[in-house]
């Protein structure tokens, strides 16, 4: 044990959806990049996996270094932030929960439980970093001092990070390939979120019918998140129109809300669902999506590192000033 503490650590742990968790962890291993830590990732809060399970390396081929998270549970040093001294173990979202359960919904309640990100030299050995959401706008001023980083685009960076740190495991990868032959035939991609943030779906749909018009023998693939957006799918495009076969809970719920689906549905395999979904978005000839949802913007990373959907997505809220606006405010915060 001592040994595997003896270097400097930051601990990544996670809240909220895939996409969202994903760019956070990037985050999170470019912040360790840049202060010379050891990445671990902790994603045993329960969302994707049994809770105490870490679903990160189930879910992807990780590396063969990064130490397992429960190594660190025991720790006894000081951590940064403080707030996670004796509770190393404990799920960010029960941490928030512990100190205000209304808190939730802060744009900024991550500050207390992620390490000073306007700082590189935080003396403690052990970090803890966490955000709900990307935060690449506040790393931006270290990237641009840093020479492994400078001059290149955030974009660039982040698929560099996609390709070392979230390789999808076999079954994901042999379920994309085995999906594109069925297809059998250039497919458009749509995403619709449709549960706790519904998406205008109108303006979908009417996306999707031009992107027809130009691409009358396309198939289209449908990934989302709502058991009644996939009906409406079918019956409108008929056979042309394709979906993973995954578990949409009745009432709406999303995954990482599930507490338990019906016998052969777990956690680990929906989530994996969920990453076939984004890469077969991510291989699609054309998006259609609201990029707000950052599964979308998932995909579209994707697609960039194989030098697809550059310039191919049709984005239903690019001129949403309403949107635009949120997130640029929630990169900075």
């Amino acid at each position: 044990m001592d040994a595997l503490h003896s270097d400097r650590t930051l601990l990544i742990k996670a809240k909220g959806g895939l996409g969202n968790r994903m760019l956070s962890a990037i985050c999170g291993l470019l912040f360790a990049d840049l202060t010379g830590r050891r990445p671990v990732i902790d994603w045993r809060d329960g969302s994707y996996a049994p809770e105490g399970e870490n679903a990160y390396p189930l879910l992807f081929d990780t590396p063969a270094d990064m130490a397992a998270p429960d190594a660190f549970d025991d720790w006894q040093g000081a951590v940064s932030p403080a707030t996670w001294q004796g509770s190393l173990d404990v799920p960010a979202a029960r941490m928030v929960h512990r100190h205000d359960p209304s808190a939730h919904s802060s744009a900024r309640i991550y500050r207390r439980f992620c390490t000073d990100l306007s700082r590189l030299d935080a003396p403690e050995a052990l970090a803890v970093f966490w955000c709900y959401l990307p935060k690449f706008a506040r790393l931006a001023p270290h990237l641009r001092r840093d020479p492994r980083f400078a001059g290149r685009t955030r974009n660039a960076i982040i698929e560099d990070y996609l390709g070392r740190y979230f390789t999808p495991n076999a079954r994901v990868r042999a379920a994309v390939e085995s999906e594109i032959a069925a297809m059998g035939r250039p497919h458009l991609g749509v995403h619709v979120r449709y549960t706790d943030r519904k998406v205008p779906v109108h303006r979908i749909e009417a996306a999707l019918d031009r992107k027809l018009k130009d691409q009358p023998d396309a198939a289209i693939f449908l990934a989302t998140d709502s058991a009644e957006i996939e009906k409406r799918f079918a019956q409108r495009y008929g056979e042309r129109m394709h979906s993973t076969d995954k578990y949409l809970a009745a009432d709406g719920a999303r995954l990482h809300e599930m507490f338990s689906g019906p016998d052969g549905v777990t956690k680990q395999t929906e989530a994996e669902n969920a990453l076939i979904d984004i890469l077969l978005l991510s291989r699609s000839a054309h998006l259609v999506c609201s990029r707000h949802s950052t599964f979308a913007e998932t995909a579209i990373l994707y697609g960039a590192m194989s030098g697809r959907n550059m310039g191919r997505v049709t984005d239903i809220d690019r001129l949403n000033a309403k949107v635009v606006v949120k997130r640029i405010v929630q990169d900075y915060l």
